[in-house]
């Protein structure tokens, strides 16, 4: 997986200002993990699936994770981070 560009949704930047501090701080450095080395086992990547298709996810912790779509352009647009329930709302 090549990384182009990682740009953020209005929608993720708005749910990540309710997180709490230790979380963001995690999700920063595996936002960064994720740039430097997308397929690192920690990240647990893996592509979404039902309505989701077109989506991915990394793990933050066992509770929180980052969604993201990828462009064909090698960019990556982050979609929403939260709790595993977020994906009822995406």
């Amino acid at each position: 997986m090549v990384i182009n560009r990682v740009l953020f949704s209005k929608n993720f930047l708005k749910r990540s200002q309710k997180l709490p501090t230790e979380i963001i701080q995690l999700a920063n450095k595996k936002i960064e993990l994720f740039k430097a080395n997308p397929l690192h086992p920690s990240l647990r990547l893996h592509e979404l699936h039902g309505h989701l298709k077109e989506l991915w996810s990394i793990t933050i912790t066992e509770n929180y994770r980052v969604v993201f779509e990828r462009q064909e352009n090698g960019d990556i647009f982050f979609v929403s981070i939260g709790k595993h329930d977020m994906y009822k709302n995406l």
